[in-house]
């Protein structure tokens, strides 16, 4: 198990500091929330990088359907070179509620997921550094082989994590082919952020199957749980999502009150929360 510490706040000082504090404590990612109209997260991880020189590094996450596909991976596979291959992309739909349209309409669920696969398709060609084209629903790009920027230091590419929608088969599937599982959970009541061991072991299982008949192993997949613990009280949570397959646990306190970095460089200070 890998752990991970998300920072929910928004200045890049503060990230460089606190990214420095958890390598110093033994954490092993470090991630910074990505906004709509926000401090830049890609910013506050290129000051993180230069303080650190182990942890990966990464966004929490970024919402690629909103995002144009040619800037992310100018802007990852920059930082995954000044990082020395650090960099980790989390991707997702991102959400329906008002807040995050602020600036155009919504286009609606499924056209999202066809410009998330799109987005993926192209980016994952661009991280290569070679001239290459594109054509698909949303995105249209003519060949293009001039002023090409170095490729990604990771190959054959930064490691991609997807939210995936269990029990859903067509969200399942699209995880199935990246590098990590992001679990959110469908229950009665809708969609709702987070799931229960037992039913990540499901999405494991499931996985493991869907993997194998793609021809690919777990080897390398992570599967990366996010929830909030106490540094000395919660190491049977944790060790109940490791025990399910669990990878990697992210500490992420959305309700942080009060001095959002102090409070954040005093649970850093604590340590992961190992079983």
């Amino acid at each position: 198990m890998r752990y991970g510490f998300v920072f929910p706040g928004g200045d890049p000082a503060a990230a460089a500091d606190l990214a420095a504090e958890a390598e110093l404590a033994g954490w092993d990612g470090f991630f910074c929330w990505e906004g709509i109209w926000a401090v830049d997260a890609w910013v506050c991880l290129t000051a993180a990088a230069m303080r650190t020189s182990r942890i990966r590094l990464g966004t929490m996450l970024t919402p690629l359907p909103r995002r144009l596909p040619w800037e992310l991976a100018s802007q990852s596979a920059t930082l995954d070179n000044l990082s020395g291959g650090r960099v980790i992309l989390s991707v997702g739909l991102g959400g329906s509620e008002d807040r995050f349209w602020i600036f155009e309409p919504d286009p609606g669920r499924r056209v999202r997921a066809e410009r998330l696969d799109e987005g993926l398709a192209m980016v994952t060609a661009m991280w290569r550094g070679e001239p290459f084209s594109f054509e698909g629903k949303h995105f249209d790009t003519a060949w293009t082989d001039q002023m090409i920027p170095p490729p990604a230091r990771q190959q054959p590419r930064i490691p991609i994590w997807v939210v995936g929608l269990w029990p859903s088969d067509r969200s399942m599937r699209r995880v199935a082919r990246w590098d990590g599982w992001l679990p959110n959970f469908a229950g009665s009541a809708g969609v709702t952020g987070g799931a229960e061991s037992d039913v990540v072991a499901e999405g494991v299982a499931w996985l493991r199957a869907e993997r194998k008949r793609l021809g690919l192993t777990m080897d390398g997949f992570d599967v990366v749980v996010e929830g909030t613990t106490e540094p000395d009280g919660d190491a049977a949570l944790v060790r109940a999502y490791q025990d399910a397959g669990a990878t990697w646990w992210l500490e992420a306190n959305w309700g942080l009150g009060g001095d959002v970095v102090e409070g954040s460089r005093e649970r850093l200070r604590a340590g992961p929360p190992q079983p």
